[in-house]
């Protein structure tokens, strides 16, 4: 992963980058081989029961415009692991430029990646470019999740202008397996049923790997969140969820209902508290 900082003039800007490497440590364990992190990324690693967790800080508190955080963990062939960030990320005012988030995660063959980041929170006049891309290689398989809440309903934050552009991509030994390109602006959150409707909070989940479209059925015994609508379909190898809520609370709930179908073992300690 490129770790490296373009300039930009102007006002002071953040910057942070983190990569994590996983290893064979023997006796099925895994372990940390490498970690490069710089600025204002950070990333701690975890002992878990299904393997280490992987927890990204982002020290700046926020994203604005013009600055620029990368992430990434490479996993070996046969490990599994869980990473996720520590908090939810925010996306705040930008008065000129837009943040930009890469995030590249790569999975070698037998191995497993649950990528679980906190959801992300839009604030009145964010502007915001995230591009996930996932590489898978032989049999390996990822869970990936990307959760998106328009203002605080709680405490009566309203978006009258907001822009984002988020695209997710898996590969498999190079070849397309899933792309999904998410594009919000300033008439989105106000936009009819084609759209939003009224609701503040979205997400995505993707299962990716051999037999996951067996998971459909459990998935869709429990998207029954009240205030919540959402709907499953699989396909080849492919699992893919998409929510829609009032509020980012009901929503999480959601989430976390559905992980417990889609993955073993409990979630990350950052999600419990």
């Amino acid at each position: 992963m490129d770790m490296g900082f373009g300039g930009i003039a102007g006002l002071q800007r953040s910057r942070g980058a983190a990569r994590v490497v996983l290893g064979a440590a023997g006796g099925g364990r895994t372990r940390l081989t490498d970690l490069e992190q710089r600025g204002s990324a950070r990333a701690f690693v975890l002992d878990g029961p299904a393997g280490p967790e992987i927890v990204f800080l982002n020290t700046s508190g926020g994203l604005t415009g013009g600055d620029r955080l990368r992430l990434g963990v490479s996993v070996a062939a046969g490990c599994m692991a869980t990473a996720t960030t520590q908090t939810a990320e925010r996306g705040y005012r930008s008065p000129s430029g837009r943040a930009r988030v890469s995030v590249r995660h790569r999975v070698g063959a037998g191995g497993r990646l649950d990528w679980l980041p906190q959801e992300t929170i839009l604030f009145d006049g964010a502007a915001l470019d995230r591009q996930t891309v996932v590489a898978l290689e032989g049999d390996a398989s990822c869970l990936v999740l990307e959760a998106v809440v328009l203002g605080r309903a709680a405490m009566g934050e309203s978006l009258r202008a907001v822009s984002l552009r988020d695209v997710r991509t898996i590969r498999r030994d190079g070849k397309l397996v899933h792309q999904d390109a998410l594009g919000l602006d300033d008439d989105v959150p106000a936009a009819g049923p084609a759209v939003l409707q009224d609701a503040r909070a979205l997400a995505s989940l993707v299962l990716a790997g051999p037999g996951a479209e067996d998971a459909a059925g459990p998935a869709r015994s429990v998207l029954d969140e009240p205030g919540v609508r959402g709907g499953v379909s699989a396909f080849d190898g492919r699992l893919s969820i998409r929510l829609l809520a009032g509020d980012g609370w009901p929503l999480r709930r959601q989430i976390l209902r559905l992980l417990a179908v889609l993955r073993t073992g409990p979630m990350p300690r950052v999600w419990q508290s």
